[in-house]
């Protein structure tokens, strides 16, 4: 690994990269390959390869013992698993959610006619403001969809005052959140349920796949029929569904990496307290922080670049990646901004003062599995001469 002491050591103007691949923010962590395959291997041999097979049943068990929740409800992605929830509880006409979030959020509404409401955020926590959802409620508001954004989980309480007060449905995208905990509680039971992401990339993952948590009896079963085309046994249809499964190879990768939770959270902590120590002395750059109080995955090490920085956002992500080091603007562009919501929603940039100014400061750098104290001391090296030697 290269020594960066001038502008002359960064890739961009000439040097090496600092790294031979490319450093992801989300690299895809795989546990014992033996186990897995072990399980692959009993898979076959039953030849049951999907419809709610015995890995499913296996691991919505353990993720719902995990998450101190009733019903887990596998999925074969986040975002399907969103979109049934959605469907479960019977929103329409209008729902509100932040604009500063993936765009997966606002599509799983506007994927079944119901149009997504873009509330402003708190500079503070990236999550949804209570007062700006107030001032975005109207007649035609069924509900309201937090996130809880880099696994920090939103204002649990004020969104379901604003709930209770209004009649409307709470739930939550917790994509981010798997594990983590809101005064001690872990996730999954807030709201009328909520929604997990296991995708490649996340915390935790099963290839690509997703699951609904909730407490409700009534609303699990619900879930279950319509992730299943809405069978009830053989031949017995009693509810719309689509295919909504998980399959039993993803269900496998679950099993296995379920075994490394604390592992992964030791090890993505001490990445994040390293970064915390080694962005402390460039003054125009913030990390997020988390609350050590509360259980947290650490997945995401996010950065703001303040205003009176005499690096852009943009071009330190430029120069970043020069060096293979492939750090996000999440998220940018927000979603009111992108098609189809920016013609759709055209007056609604005026109100979103603070994600407009997140969106454009914030930097998600290289983190998880693949990264260690020697590449994070790399990464901060050349944040740092860049920002010290630039006019």
């Amino acid at each position: 690994m290269k020594t960066i002491k001038s502008l002359d050591d960064l890739a961009i103007n000439g040097a090496k990269p600092a790294f031979s691949e490319p450093l992801h923010v989300g690299h895809p962590f795989v546990g014992d390959r033996k186990v897995f395959l072990g399980y692959v291997d009993e898979i076959l041999d039953n030849n049951w390869l999907t419809n709610n097979g015995p890995m499913v049943m296996a691991l919505e068990k353990q993720v719902a013992e995990h998450h101190d929740v009733k019903h887990c409800v596998a999925m074969c992605s986040g975002t399907v698993a969103l979109e049934i929830a959605i469907r479960a509880l019977k929103l329409e006409g209008e729902v509100i959610v932040p604009s500063f979030t993936f765009i997966a959020t606002a599509h799983a509404l506007h994927w079944q006619a119901i149009k997504p409401v873009f509330a402003d955020i708190s500079p503070d926590t990236h999550n949804l403001d209570p007062d700006s959802v107030r001032r975005m409620i109207s007649d035609r508001t069924t509900g309201i969809i937090g996130v809880h954004l880099w696994g920090r989980t939103a204002p649990i309480e004020e969104l379901q005052a604003i709930a209770d007060e209004h009649n409307l449905k709470l739930l939550f995208d917790s994509a981010h959140a798997f594990g983590c905990t809101h005064n001690g509680i872990k996730v999954g039971n807030f709201g009328a349920c909520e929604v997990l992401s296991f995708h490649a990339t996340k915390f935790f993952q099963t290839l690509e796949g997703g699951a609904v948590l909730t407490n409700d009896d009534r609303l699990a079963d619900t879930l279950r029929l319509m992730r299943n085309f809405g069978f009830s046994g053989f031949d017995n249809v009693i509810h719309p569904g689509t295919n909504g499964k998980m399959n039993e190879m993803s269900a496998a990768m679950g099993l296995t990496n379920l075994q490394y939770l604390e592992t992964r959270i030791e090890h993505n902590r001490n990445v994040y307290h390293h970064y915390l120590h080694a962005l402390s002395n460039i003054p125009c750059i913030k990390l997020l922080e988390y609350d050590d109080k509360e259980t947290n995955n650490y997945q995401y090490i996010v950065i703001e670049i303040s205003e009176d920085c005499k690096v852009s956002r943009d071009r330190l992500v430029e120069v970043l990646r020069a060096e293979n080091i492939l750090a996000r603007r999440y998220f940018w562009p927000c979603c009111h901004r992108m098609r189809p919501y920016k013609s759709m929603l055209p007056a609604q940039s005026c109100s979103l003062e603070q994600s407009e100014t997140i969106s454009d400061r914030v930097v998600v750098l290289p983190s998880g599995v693949a990264v260690d104290k020697e590449m994070i001391d790399t990464i901060v090296t050349a944040i740092a001469v860049l920002i010290e030697n630039s006019q």
